[in-house]
């Protein structure tokens, strides 16, 4: 069976899809680290962490709520240990829990309101409550089947 190549209709909406998010990624990760010297991947753990019961959770909860590779997770939090945003503990005998630092929460609590006002500069004030609603909608379609095809790890 012969695969379809895209129409310029479909390459237009992919290619300013992938445009979009790259450039919104970059843009965050640039107030984020001139603001805070937190890089996105730092904020996302923090911010995880900050919303688990008692800054706490277990490595692969992490990894899933922040759609992360078990590697990818594992340098990340090496990183943020090395420099006091978060601790790992063990939690029974095989588990690792990771847990929110009284340094990381500062260092949370001082980003986050620049990024929520680049956040809204850049993506929330350029569309309208309809909108951000539909483009809510869109996104969560395209997730949930992108998760759905996910392998179970």
């Amino acid at each position: 069976m012969e695969r379809q190549g895209l129409t310029e209709h479909e390459l237009r909406a992919w290619r300013t899809s992938i445009q979009m998010v790259e450039l919104l990624r970059a843009r965050i990760e640039q107030q984020l680290q001139a603001s805070s010297s937190l890089s996105n991947a730092d904020y996302t753990v923090l911010a995880l962490l900050s919303e688990a019961p008692d800054g706490r959770a277990r490595a692969y909860e992490l990894s899933r709520a922040a759609d992360w590779e078990k590697s990818r997770l594992h340098h990340q939090l090496t990183r943020m240990s090395n420099r006091g945003l978060i601790a790992r503990e063990r939690c029974g005998s095989r588990g690792i829990d990771v847990v929110l630092t009284a340094k990381g929460l500062t260092a949370l609590e001082e980003a986050a309101p620049g990024h929520a006002q680049e956040v809204r500069r850049l993506f929330v004030d350029r569309l309208t409550p309809e909108e951000l609603d539909r483009f809510a909608e869109i996104a969560t379609k395209i997730l949930d089947n992108l998760r759905a095809e996910q392998p179970a790890s």
